[in-house]
Formats: structure tokens, sequence, C-alpha cells
């Protein structure tokens, strides 16, 4: 609810890693990590910005944040195909109007 982000090992009650305040205190209601590149997340805010989160590039800060201006995102989720090598990644952003709409993702951060 404040924005944070932490990275659990599920044989430990405590954090690997932990960012705090990573939405600029904003909720973050949607995280998922991409199914075609292990390294790479996407968090959601309540304010409607995705971010990049590609730990191999940079594990303190996400990598991009792209604002989507035009509706209210509800949710989010991703799609692909983790078993191909074409490096196919979308994120799938649910309106609060009820409209889905998909984008795709760099394949800088799709690739496997």
């Amino acid at each position: 609810s404040d924005g944070s982000i932490r990275l659990h090992q599920m044989t430990s009650e405590y954090p690997l890693m932990q960012w705090n305040d990573s939405t600029k205190g904003q909720p973050i209601i949607a995280l998922q990590w991409a199914l075609t590149r292990p390294a790479v997340f996407f968090a959601l805010d309540a304010s409607s910005n995705i971010y990049i989160w590609d730990l191999l590039e940079n594990d303190l800060l996400p990598v991009a944040k792209q604002t989507v201006p035009s509706e209210k995102i509800v949710t989010m989720t991703l799609l692909g195909e983790p078993e191909k090598a074409n490096g196919l990644l979308g994120i799938v952003l649910a309106k609060e109007s009820g409209q889905i709409d998909i984008q795709y993702v760099k394949k800088k951060w799709a690739l496997p």
C-alpha cells in the first residue's frame, strides 16, 4: 500500500531485496514477473504508472516507467510464451471503463 516492493526467497521470512517508496508512495495494485525473461518484473501503481524492473541491468531502480494517461488502469497481467525464444511479451491492461488494451514490450526486456 506504500509503494514498497520486497523480493523473498521461499526458505526465509526476510526479504533478499527491498525497495522502499518505489512508486513515490502510490499503492501497487499489480506486480508480475516477465514470462520470458526471469530477471524482469512489472509493477502497476494506483496512478496508472507501469514500472519495468530489470534486475540484471539495475537492481536499485526501475529501468523504465510508462504512464497510461488516457484512463485509469485497474489491473494488468502479462502474456507470452516462455517456451519459445521469439521474445514476444505483452502487457494486458484492464481499464476502469471495462476496455482491454494489449501493448507489446520492447524485445530488450522480453528476450530470454
